[in-house]
């Protein structure tokens, strides 16, 4: 795979029969599909099935792929619907026994860094409480950095309406940070 090669010209060499297309595709967007998938199901076995599942629908659905669209955009949508619907069929919440370990073994040798730590703990606890579109929202807006037109694609809303679900979204994060910590969420800040 050419390192500058656009999703679109790999699409038209898979649907030119390159089977490699499929490979360089996927490894170009499991990462961020793995992310997508991890912030709404919460373990990581989980979110690598839901991301392969999601990798198999886009490729099936590949000769019907708009190339004047943006291939992430409609990729996560895919990703984004494969999760919720695996959420739907298992609402059993599970703690990941990975982020336990790892949380009792973060190193405290320096006060910033455990900080940083007990923030991201707080937070990932705070998310566990949320509603997957919630998550979603706050998972593609500061961590995945997108903008509110691209999350109002992945979602399949208006701009206007991502701005609004993203505000009430912050805000339940916030009342459930404050019903964790309570006047300790001051000091994470």
């Amino acid at each position: 795979m050419k390192t500058n090669e656009t999703d679109n010209s790999i699409i038209e060499r898979i649907l030119a029969g390159d089977k490699s297309g499929y490979r360089d595709l996927a490894n170009r967007h499991k990462d961020y599909a793995f992310t997508v998938a991890y912030k709404i199901a919460g373990t990581r076995e989980d979110a690598e099935e839901i991301a392969q599942d999601a990798f198999i629908q886009a490729f099936q659905a590949l000769p019907t792929f708009n190339q004047e669209a943006k291939f992430t955009t409609w990729f996560y949508r895919i990703v984004f619907n494969a999760a919720l619907m695996f959420k739907r069929k298992n609402r059993i919440q599970t703690e990941d026994i990975e982020l336990s370990q790892l949380a009792q073994s973060v190193p405290a040798d320096t006060t910033n860094e455990l900080k940083i730590s007990e923030q991201r703990q707080y937070i990932q606890k705070a998310l566990n409480y949320l509603s997957p579109d919630d998550v979603t929202m706050i998972t593609l807006f500061y961590l995945k950095e997108q903008s509110l037109e691209e999350i109002a694609q992945v979602v399949g809303i208006s701009a206007e309406t991502a701005k609004v679900k993203l505000c009430r979204a912050r805000k339940r994060l916030a009342e459930t940070m404050n019903k964790i910590l309570g006047k300790e969420v001051r000091t994470l800040i």
